[in-house]
């Protein structure tokens, strides 16, 4: 489980991915599950964040997912036109 920093903005971008990406590296799963429901404080940086978690985990050969997305994120994942890469877990 990946769990989202409470605030990902573009500011904390850089520094979440980092320590994500280190934490899905020791993923040992099949499939990893981004949990987003501690997420409060965002803007379109977040979907930045995990779709790069979402390429990394699919170029490990594991199946990635996301937890409680809040709606606001969803919706703009949706106008973005990748809500589809982000898949409820």
């Amino acid at each position: 489980m990946l769990p989202i920093p409470a605030r990902l903005t573009h500011d904390l971008a850089t520094p979440a991915l980092l320590a994500l990406t280190g934490m899905l590296a020791r993923e040992t799963g099949a499939k990893v599950v981004a949990d987003a429901g501690a997420l409060e404080e965002f803007d379109s940086s977040a979907l930045a964040v995990l779709l790069a978690c979402r390429r990394q985990a699919l170029a490990a050969g594991k199946a990635f997912s996301v937890q409680d997305l809040p709606d606001r994120l969803r919706r703009l994942s949706r106008l973005y036109g990748v809500e589809t890469l982000l898949p409820a877990a």
